[in-house]
């Protein structure tokens, strides 16, 4: 059968809201037919493609570049069931935000395997910033951008600059995303560490505990909601995060939360392996976390949709490049694998302990996606007229991950050694088989990038809310005061200067 034209028979169509024995016929890059009545192999399920949320392909980052560029990242990604990648355009500070997106462009587009698009980061504010922004969302298809509270002197933005993102994403109908940890705390943390004579890859660990991400989640929950706009946190790594992810959408607020493989398949307890190694490859911000009863609480989160969709914030370094913080842990490169594990991790995590039924396995590393990103039901469905990213799933079959047979580009893999449940027999991307019984069928530059429309779900009843708290509502309405106005302003800054004075002496003395 011609790869226009593909008929996959009788499995278990599995959508996130029902599932039913049918065929799917395939033609021209489109699903055109959902049905019944053809035969299929016993336990094959047939599942929309996943939606890996975050990742970062080719990123040029803390002194070297992740490995698995955008033709590795997407080849790993079929052979795992995704069909579509969400990467981060990520400018150096000062440096176009446009012209950044422009260059990311001409990296993935000759060598993306499956289709992709691109949230771009905000690393610094000014109103060209806020100019370009409005280009790449009506002219670039763009409808999320990504704010960091944390790498100190790199990308971090403060209070104020976070208040004018969220503002411009608010009016543009742009996502706002945040790396959510305090960096002050962090920069901190890490400078006494190493004061203190911990250099391994404890230490990064160590300077992050879970209250520099919570406190931060909290922070930047309470500036999106002062500005009414949606708010997306990016890989939530802990308890105290999510618990503040879910407390605070418990009381209406507009937020989303993105647990990832890594956190929900493994824990940080690898960080303090004595082979140095083994530890630097766990090496990632927020870090993952040693209590090793996270991972059943964030997937649990997942089943009652507090939290939202899986990433894997897949960032690769090989052994040699991790060693650049060989000597000291704030060097080594933060990064981890994921992407053609995440659904594997997902299913035999969720799935087979019976947090996740099926469907909710869809929705998580799918459909939620789709809806929130605005791609919706082009991508993350199956049915006439979406896309035909599709994978044959068999829930049954086994493996074990290894990184001697993993299709990534890095020499190391953090799930080594596992055995899951949850395997892509065949992966389909735009009508096109690309993975089939172990053996990628991939065509270098195949992939698409996908346009996002602004304005998606996440901002339903936004407007209604704004006028629901409009604070001129609030205005009480009194007669003019008329009674006396200190006139002698002079006297006042006399005053004021001598009052500093006077702090300025008795700081003097407390120290």
């Amino acid at each position: 059968m011609s790869q226009s034209s593909i008929l996959i028979r009788g499995g278990t169509v599995v959508n996130e809201d029902a599932s039913s024995r049918s065929d799917v016929l395939i033609e021209n890059g489109l699903i055109s037919a959902v049905g019944v009545d053809l035969k299929a192999p016993e336990g094959a399920e047939i599942i929309d493609g996943g939606i890996d949320t975050h990742t970062h392909c080719q990123l040029p980052f803390m002194g070297t570049v992740a490995v698995d560029d955008f033709d590795i990242g997407t080849q790993a990604a079929v052979a795992g069931g995704t069909t579509m990648l969400l990467d981060f355009v990520i400018p150096a500070k000062g440096e176009s935000l446009v012209s950044a997106y422009h260059k990311w462009r001409a990296w993935a587009d000759p060598k993306v395997n499956c289709d992709y698009s691109f949230h771009v980061a905000v690393t610094y504010w000014n109103e060209e910033v806020a100019k370009e922004m409005e280009t790449l969302t009506k002219e670039h298809g763009v409808n999320s951008f990504k704010s960091f509270m944390a790498y100190k002197g790199v990308y971090q933005l403060n209070d104020g600059e976070l208040f004018n993102v969220f503002q411009k994403c608010k009016e543009l109908g742009a996502l706002a995303q945040v790396h959510a940890e305090n960096g002050d705390a962090v920069s901190e943390g890490s400078a006494k560490l190493l004061r203190l004579g911990v250099h391994g890859p404890e230490g990064h660990m160590l300077s992050r505990p879970e209250e520099v991400e919570a406190e931060a989640t909290q922070r930047a929950v309470m500036i999106a909601n002062r500005v009414n706009t949606p708010i997306y946190i990016v890989h939530v790594m802990s308890k105290a995060a999510a618990e503040v992810i879910v407390q605070n959408r418990r009381e209406g607020k507009r937020v989303y939360g993105e647990p990832i493989a890594a956190g929900l398949g493994t824990d940080g307890s690898h960080c303090f392996h004595c082979n140095w190694r083994h530890a630097a490859a766990y090496v990632m911000g927020p870090p993952l976390r040693p209590d090793p009863t996270v991972k059943e609480h964030l997937m649990r989160l997942l089943a009652t949709n507090d939290l939202q969709c899986v990433g894997t914030d897949n960032c690769t370094f090989n052994a040699d490049q991790k060693a650049l913080g060989k000597d000291d842990f704030t060097k080594i490169p933060n990064g981890v694998n994921g992407i053609e594990d995440r659904m594997a991790i997902v299913w035999e995590k969720g799935v087979v302990p019976g947090i996740l039924t099926p469907n909710e396995f869809v929705r998580a590393t799918s459909s939620s996606a789709a809806k929130i990103f605005n791609l919706y039901p082009r991508k993350g469905r199956i049915a006439p007229g979406s896309d035909a990213d599709v994978v044959v799933w068999n829930g049954d079959a086994s493996r074990v991950i290894s990184a001697k047979t993993h299709h990534h580009a890095v020499d190391f893999n953090i799930f080594e050694g596992m055995k899951v449940h949850g395997i892509a027999e065949v992966t389909i991307s735009r009508g096109r088989v690309v993975f089939r019984d172990g053996v990628l069928h991939t065509m270098k530059g195949s992939g698409r990038y996908i346009d996002r429309p602004c304005f998606g779900p996440p901002f339903d009843g936004i407007e209604a809310r704004d006028k629901d708290r409009d604070e001129r509502k609030l205005k009480v309405e009194r007669e003019p005061y008329t009674g006396p106005v200190v006139k002698d302003l002079g006297v006042l800054r006399v005053y004021s200067q001598e009052f500093l004075r006077s702090v300025d002496r008795e700081a003097v003395l407390l120290l």
